[in-house]
Formats: structure tokens, C-alpha cells, sequence
């Protein structure tokens, strides 16, 4: 390794920050946020932070149930890592499917609705998911 390689020892790891693209019937499920009051009414995928020993799988079926009182089975990544927070996080969204009869449930957000393809547009994503959001257009058009 040389100088232009070397590792910054003393900046942390961006923190793993997870989110579902949760499909059903040819839609998936976006959520208006409720807080913090700077992105309230814009759009994500639920999901959250990965804690300590979390793996990311384990994170996305915890945040579900937690944020939306649903059970999930985690599928694959949709699009690439996408930075946040100027680089202390990253953004991972992976494909989900709803597991058992429970619907999702408004819990933390203001909003759920369930978009097909030509519907995606029609809300204000935030920008963290905009990129998903396109790479996730051909999966429900499929």
C-alpha cells in the first residue's frame, strides 16, 4: 500500500442506514415521513439504521415490523450504495415481499401508498431514494 492508499484510520465507518422496496402486485410501497419536521411529507423506503452485530438483512425485517408492524422476507439489492450525511452513511435498498396476511400499518410515518411504475413520479421522493427509485422501475414493470 502507499501514501495515496493509506487508509484515514481516525475517520469512521459511514454507518449502514437499510431500506425495503417492499413489492406486491406489480407496487411498491413508499412512506411519507412524519419527522423530523425538515423532510416531513417526503417520501422513502422504510427501513433504518443497522446496529452494532446487525446484519443488514436482520435490520430490514426488524425496522419493518418496528416502523410498519409487518413481516418481511428480504430479497436482493435494488441500485447501488448511495451516500449520505456527507459520507457518514450509506443508503442500501434491498427488494422485500410481505410475509403472512398483517398490511402495513401506519405507525412512524404520515402516509403509505402502494405506486406502480408510472406512479413513482408522483410523489417527492428524498434524495437519498431518487436514485432507487429508478432502478427499481423495471422491476415492477416486469
Amino acid at each position: 500500500m502507499n501514501d495515496n492508499q493509506a487508509v484515514d484510520a481516525t475517520r469512521p465507518a459511514a454507518r449502514v442506514v437499510v431500506g425495503a422496496a417492499i413489492i406486491a402486485h406489480g407496487r411498491v410501497l413508499a412512506c411519507a415521513r412524519a419527522a423530523p419536521p425538515e423532510v416531513a411529507g417526503r417520501w422513502e423506503f422504510p427501513g433504518g439504521k443497522v446496529e452494532p452485530g446487525e446484519s443488514e438483512v436482520a435490520a430490514l425485517v426488524r425496522e419493518c415490523a418496528e416502523e410498519l408492524a409487518v413481516r418481511v422476507e428480504v430479497g436482493e439489492r435494488v441500485g447501488g450504495d448511495v451516500p449520505m450525511a456527507h459520507g457518514r452513511s450509506v443508503l442500501k435498498i434491498y427488494t422485500a415481499r410481505l410475509v403472512g396476511p398483517a398490511q402495513p400499518r401506519l405507525i412512524e410515518h404520515a402516509e403509505l401508498r402502494w405506486l406502480a411504475a408510472d406512479d413513482l413520479d408522483s410523489v417527492a421522493w428524498l434524495p437519498a431514494d431518487k436514485p432507487i427509485v429508478a432502478a427499481l422501475r423495471p422491476l415492477l414493470t416486469a
